[in-house]
């Protein structure tokens, strides 16, 4: 297939992917490159600059490499463009298609693996977060609890001072535990295996004094029993520990009737941050109790599933069997 087309109308010629309104296609012809579009007297697109080095991913790593090497310091999209000798417009087009993310964003994420790294090997929030290239605490302390999954602070603490005790039983979706505090249930993960999801539960609280204990969890097993046979609410009380944000999403989640979805825009609607987004997936996946705080009822605009941290057979199956009850 010839990846650039030209515009018999205009004189322009294009990637394949060029975002511009798209031409009739009796105006269209196509050529193998830049040079056999320049020879037939075409001009470059402004938009999507064809002209420019193609966007391999060997292009691509050089950029993500050249980020994570400098993700402490204020990067500029100029400056990591420069780098990889494209346009400013191009490395974000590039970073968007194979990515899903803008360089800024790819540049934050890092700094976020960063400051969870530190944190868990006991270095201080404020070194910590300055050495990660936040430049102020009380700006980035929200969104980076949303990245992390708890407040720096209770990340940096591990679970200290907490009693938990847990079980691992066989559910309608595989291998689910249970890990519950004195105040409520904390934890609700779902896999294949069970050694995977104990290693989980003591990463999020490794300097907790966390004990196996089938027979006080045997309520909240028969309350999660109940839930897979086609009851609507689990009556569990929670101990889930987050950001104001996280909150309300999750009591927004909470408020999603049985049976029904809602889209990750409509949740941002409805706790008041329309632009947020992307902010409310994070905070989906940051649900520490899946299925009590139903996460799996949000969907993409167009109804489509994304991302579940379980898998998305899981999600599947969850909302099959509410849409059946």
């Amino acid at each position: 297939m010839k990846r650039y087309f030209g515009v018999t109308t205009t004189g322009i010629y294009c990637r394949q992917d060029c975002p511009s309104r798209r031409p009739r296609p009796e105006h269209v012809v196509r050529f193998d490159g830049p040079a056999d579009a320049r020879r037939e007297g075409y001009r470059a697109c402004r938009r999507c600059k064809p002209d420019e080095p193609d966007a391999g991913p060997g292009g691509l790593l050089a950029a993500c490499e050249f980020i994570a090497a400098h993700a402490a310091e204020p990067l500029t999209l100029a400056r990591i463009a420069r780098h990889a000798g494209w346009s400013a417009f191009h490395l974000q087009r590039v970073f968007r298609k194979w990515l899903g993310v803008s360089p800024k964003q790819y540049a934050r994420r890092l700094r976020f693996e960063r400051l969870g790294r530190d944190l868990r090997s006991g270095r201080k929030i404020a070194p910590a977060l300055y050495a990660a290239g936040f430049g102020s605490p009380s700006r980035v302390y929200e969104r980076a609890a949303a990245q992390l999954g708890m407040s720096p602070a209770t990340l940096s603490r591990k679970g200290a001072g907490m009693t938990i005790a847990y079980d691992v039983v066989d559910s309608p979706l595989g291998k689910a535990l249970i890990a519950a505090t004195t105040q409520g249930i904390c934890a609700v993960f779902f896999g294949d295996r069970e050694k995977p999801l104990r290693t989980e539960l003591r990463d999020r609280f490794p300097k907790a004094a966390i004990s196996r204990s089938p027979d006080l969890l045997r309520f909240a097993r028969s309350r999660l029993q109940a839930l897979f046979d086609g009851a609507r609410d689990a009556r569990l009380p929670l101990d889930v520990r987050g950001t104001a944000f996280q909150t309300r999403v999750w009591e927004s989640l909470r408020a999603i009737p049985f049976g029904e979805t809602r889209t990750y825009a409509e949740v941002a609607r409805a706790i008041g941050a329309p632009k947020a987004v992307r902010a409310v997936g994070t905070a989906c996946g940051a649900n520490p109790v899946s299925l009590l705080i139903p996460c799996h009822r949000v969907v993409g605009s167009d109804g489509s599933l994304h991302g579940y941290r379980w898998g998305l057979k899981r999600k599947k199956a969850l909302l099959a069997r509410e849409r059946t009850q």
